[in-house]
């Protein structure tokens, strides 16, 4: 109340009116996100002699169709690129491979730029990192970024020159331009390993799998077995028969069927474990991928797991973490109201238009790829708003939501399930659903542009320069003037010049040839001319016809 504000006992405050309040009591608080909570769970440190050897954990990154995913193919011999849409990757997978008695854990991370934050994701799980690079086509924007992630997390980086068999591959140059963004190879003085590949022919795969192998080595990647397990979320789903699946990447420790855990605001049972093949397991070790089915919801990917000690423990966690991020929610949408002086900044500034979302996927990476995107949209006038985003079909519930907010629902890999559709369709919703999300992005950028306000551009008609002035009394000064280009027009706008400076904005007020009035008076003809509301017109004045044209806008 001392602070001008009314709140009951079981209200949520502020970050800042909680730091106010300590200070106040003289009290020393920490306030902790929970994404920081998550970072500060404590790790149990192992005895030396309770490490053990693990597989490195490998992501595959580069330009989109540079050949990652056909090379990953070549490594474990299936045919993921073929089920993909358009032949891109569109969900993060995770596999092994045993290369001379060695385990190696692949993840497919796809490679378009929108899924910059799925890749970054993969990055920071990752121990190595493979920059894919045709040979033919060298680097590209999204190699750069591949490059960039990968230095950011601080992940070693080994380079595969892709189609080398290809008709115009040049190994050299690639190695050239690899050099130019920070990647030297060591056979010219460099740290950075690069192998020639061929995932048509596959050629030099075997050069590939060894030199990780010896980095892996080199690493000295280590995991206690014996902990309770603890690693990431590569990515859930909704699956209409098994319900949540989720795939998991143990970083330590061991999981087994049975064991509780907790990842984010869910939590569950382990009931069934699979590997990449589908194959069930009993237990997963540290740098193993399996499938886990058993978790109440669709954890986010990216987020951190951990087994505890049993289910009661696990739901605590879940629900207090689940608190938390309702609270943390509440406290940043109270924290963002919109002041007067808001409302007249905006209306000054001739109000943002909005365009309401509501995002639908298969999987929680694909959901957070498009969101990633729109963010990066141009919304300075045209706002994308997400105001709901999911995991599965698109239910009534998501429907009844877009007809109250005017919006459009836009759903990846999945379709209306139960009535949704007819009640669309009555309430005038429009649902538009993809399967690749480049077409999503491009129809939302359309949409966009439609509603941003044209713009009026200035296009000059005329130049008249004024030779000599003349005053009558019933009208004032009169311009004796000759048209040097263009034409001039009764009622035109013109800007009045006068040695180099624009002296006057207004309108051609009277327009005469030979003591008749004209309309128009083209290029290379004397006139006399009068400006509305001015009469400070003087010999070698220039006079500037122009007119405004409204032109449709795009995002920039």
């Amino acid at each position: 109340m001392g602070l001008g504000e009314m709140a009951t006992l079981t209200q949520t405050l502020s970050d800042e009116t909680i730091e106010l309040l300590a200070d106040e009591f003289e009290r020393k608080i920490e306030i902790v996100s929970v994404a920081e909570e998550e970072e500060a769970e404590p790790e149990v440190a192992a005895d030396e002699a309770e490490l053990a050897e693990r597989p490195p954990v490998v992501t595959i990154m580069g330009h989109v169709d540079h050949g990652k995913t056909s090379l990953l193919d070549a490594i474990r011999e299936t045919e993921v690129a073929a089920g993909e849409a358009g032949g891109i990757t569109q969900h993060i997978g995770a596999y092994q491979v045993n290369r001379d008695g060695k385990l190696i854990t692949f993840l497919d991370t796809p490679g378009h730029q929108a899924f910059t934050a799925m890749r970054a994701r993969g990055a920071k799980v990752t121990d190595i990192a493979i920059i894919v690079v045709a040979a033919d086509d060298g680097v590209k924007p999204q190699t750069q970024e591949a490059v960039d992630h990968a230095k950011a997390a601080g992940v070693p980086v080994l380079v595969a020159v892709n189609k080398v068999d290809k008709e115009g591959a040049d190994p050299t140059r690639t190695r050239t331009e690899m050099t130019n963004i920070g990647l030297q190879p060591v056979e010219w003085g460099g740290e950075t390993e690069y192998v020639d590949v061929s995932a048509k022919t596959k050629t030099g795969l075997d050069d590939l799998l060894e030199t990780i192998n010896v980095m892996a080595e080199v690493e000295e990647l280590r995991a206690n077995p014996n902990a309770d397990a603890s690693g990431v979320v590569i990515e859930s789903k909704l699956d209409p028969g098994r319900g949540p699946v989720v795939t998991l990447l143990v970083q330590r420790g061991t999981l087994k069927v049975g064991d509780a855990v907790v990842s984010g605001s869910h939590w569950g049972k382990v009931r069934a474990l699979h590997d990449h093949t589908g194959a069930k397991l009993k237990k997963a070790v540290p740098g193993q991928p399996a499938e886990v089915l058993g978790f109440d919801g669709v954890p986010e990917a990216g987020e951190p797991f951990r087994a505890v000690e049993n289910d009661r423990r696990a739901r605590q966690l879940a629900t207090e973490r689940a608190q938390r991020l309702k609270s943390e929610s509440l406290a940043r949408r109270s924290g963002r109201k919109v002041s007067l002086e808001d409302v007249f900044r905006r209306a000054q500034e001739e109000d943002a238009q909005e365009l309401n979302l509501v995002l639908k996927g298969d999987v929680a990476g694909s959901v957070e790829a498009v969101e990633d995107q729109i963010a990066k949209l141009p919304q300075s006038e045209v706002h994308a708003n997400v105001l709901h985003r999911g995991v599965g079909g698109i239910n009534e519930s998501d429907v009844m939501l877009a007809a109250a907010s005017d919006a459009i629902i836009i759903g990846f890999n999945v379709r209306p399930v139960g009535e949704a559709r007819q009640l669309a369709e009555r309430e005038g919703v429009e649902i538009r659903t993809y399967s690749v999300i480049y077409h999503a992005l491009d129809e939302l950028r359309a949409a966009m542009q439609g509603l941003l306000a044209p713009e009026e551009v200035e296009h000059q008609v005329g130049e008249v320069e004024v030779r000599q002035t003349f005053r009558a009394s019933r009208i004032g000064t009169i311009a004796g003037s000759y048209v040097r280009d263009g034409r001039v027009r009764r009622g035109d706008p013109v800007r009045l010049v006068r040695d180099g400076t624009v002296v006057h904005e207004g309108r051609i007020g009277t327009l005469r040839r030979f003591n008749e009035d004209a309309r128009e008076v083209a290029a290379g003809y004397e006139c006399g001319i009068t400006l509305e509301n001015y009469q400070d017109v003087k010999e070698g004045d220039v006079l500037e016809v122009y007119e405004t044209r409204q032109v449709e806008r795009e995002l920039s």
